[in-house]
C-alpha cells in the first residue's frame, strides 16, 4: 500500500523558516507530479506549491518568492522550504501525488494524500 508521511510541521515565530518534508513509501513504480496543498483555520485547502518529475515548480501567489519545493527522484520525497512565515501561513500542510503503483495485476495510476503536519506562526 502507498503511503505519504510528511514531517516537520511546528511552532515557528514570523520571520522565521521551516522545512516539510514527504516521503513515499510502497510499491511505486514512478512518482509523477507531487504538491504540497493547505487549510487554515475556516478556509478551503489551496495548493501551495506543485512540482513535476521533470522538476518544473508553480506556487500560490501568497508563498511566491518565500517558499521553495523541491523533490528527491532517488528518495521519493518532497520537500518544502518557507521562509519569511507569516501568521497567515498557519494551516495543515498536506502532500499530494500522482503516481504508478506496481499492483499485482500490472501497474494502476494513484492519487495519494499524506495526513497533513500542521504548522503554527504565532509569536
Amino acid at each position: 500500500q502507498v503511503q505519504l508521511v510528511e514531517s516537520g510541521g511546528g511552532l515557528v515565530q514570523p520571520g522565521e523558516s521551516l522545512r516539510l518534508s514527504c516521503a513515499a513509501s510502497g510499491n511505486i513504480f514512478r512518482i509523477n507530479a507531487m504538491g504540497w496543498y493547505r487549510q487554515g483555520p475556516g478556509k478551503e485547502r489551496e495548493l501551495v506549491a506543485h512540482i513535476t518529475i521533470g522538476g518544473s515548480t508553480n506556487y500560490g501567489d501568497s508563498v511566491k518568492g518565500r517558499f521553495t519545493i523541491s523533490r528527491d527522484n532517488a528518495k521519493n520525497t518532497m520537500y518544502l522550504q518557507m521562509s519569511s512565515l507569516k501568521p497567515e501561513d498557519t494551516a495543515v500542510y498536506y502532500c499530494n501525488t500522482n503516481l504508478i503503483e506496481r499492483a499485482r495485476t500490472g501497474y494502476r495510476s494513484l492519487e495519494v494524500w499524506g495526513q497533513g503536519t500542521l504548522v503554527t506562526v504565532s509569536s
